[in-house]
């Protein structure tokens, strides 16, 4: 290649780095979009409103969060894939979107690990095993002895198949080596949490969030909490690591995502700016009392480090599903 062209190839380069360089130091530099997912008002919807106001101070710009459900969250992934990746537009996941779906739904189009940069983790929200108050056992360990006494005679409620409740479920009972009958339900917790207070069935695990309210009103009994720590709600409530199974940890978590491409100056920018955001003494109190743990990561690649490890546990839960499936038909 004559020397020219070398030299011609390496002004563009140049020029496309310092026009990168340049748009990292002015950005954001007008509103930034966030597409959640989920319809207003879900879990996710209401840990990035209640985000929104300290990241958009901490970013300098207004949010404006753009709802776009449908079809479990592919909708809005798919919608979120196809944006510019200038920082613009983000992505705010959760658990289910990003680390669940795509080991239930091959089909889907969107590949989060291909079509996003991960930026940081940005609320977790524990689940809770819960039992109405006519079952008879009222800890954790007494309903394991119940249900080794009665091998499938407990039920269950599960609200989706692939949701991650019912996923966390399906992992807390192998780990425990349980033998109990599901009962799904559509239509999200609601109408499942109605037939667990009623009594019609056992037990059920459900984001804190969802039943906090009923566990305090005496309507249900609480018997674990699935995250690793404690929940500030009921710290008295253990964990289900603390009562011996380490395996049974999850969280319904949310996360913000650039766009693939996106120049990674933006994305350490909008990394800096969730940190200082959940630093923020009202935006804490604020997710805590909705049930929601503050928590950021402590970089961009150990947020994606910690994506890889929610991959790999979901697949495997997902497996042990599909084949309980198949041996029952």
């Amino acid at each position: 290649m004559p020397a020219s062209h070398w030299w011609r190839g390496g002004v563009l380069c140049l020029l496309l780095l310092c026009a990168t360089a340049a748009r990292a130091d002015d950005y954001p530099s007008r509103p930034i979009h966030v597409i959640v997912p989920f319809a207003p008002g879900g879990a996710t919807d209401v840990a990035m409103r209640l985000l929104q106001p300290a990241l958009a101070q901490a970013l300098g710009q207004s949010l404006v969060i753009d709802n776009r459900g449908g079809a479990s969250g592919a909708v809005g992934m798919e919608i979120a894939a196809h944006a510019q990746p200038d920082g613009y537009t983000l992505f705010f996941g959760n658990v289910g979107t990003v680390s669940i779906d795509p080991n239930f739904f091959p089909e889907l189009t969107v590949h989060p690990e291909r079509d996003f940069v991960p930026v940081s983790l940005a609320g977790e929200t524990p689940g809770i095993l819960v039992a109405s108050t006519k079952f008879p056992p009222n800890t954790l360990q007494e309903l394991v002895a119940y249900a080794n006494a009665h091998p499938g005679k407990i039920n269950y409620a599960a609200a989706g198949i692939s949701t991650l409740n019912t996923l966390a479920m399906q992992q807390f009972r192998s780990s425990a080596g349980l033998k109990m009958t599901q009962v799904p339900y559509k239509g999200g917790a609601g109408p499942a949490l109605v037939d667990l207070i009623a009594g019609n069935v056992d037990v059920m695990l459900v984001t804190l969030s969802s039943a906090s309210s009923h566990v305090k009103a005496g309507q249900l009994k609480a018997l674990a909490v699935t995250t690793r720590e404690r929940s500030a709600l009921f710290p008295d409530l253990p964990t289900l690591a603390e009562q011996g199974y380490p395996e049974a940890v999850s969280s319904s978590w949310q996360g913000l995502f650039a766009i693939a491409g996106t120049p990674r100056p933006i994305v350490a920018k909008l990394h800096a700016a969730v940190v200082k955001a959940m630093s923020d003494t009202d935006t804490r109190q604020r997710m805590t009392e909705a049930g929601i743990v503050p928590t950021s990561s402590p970089s961009p690649e150990e947020f994606k480090q910690f994506l890889a490890g929610e991959a790999a546990k979901w697949q495997g839960v997902v497996a042990q599903i599909k084949a309980e499936q198949k041996s029952t038909h």
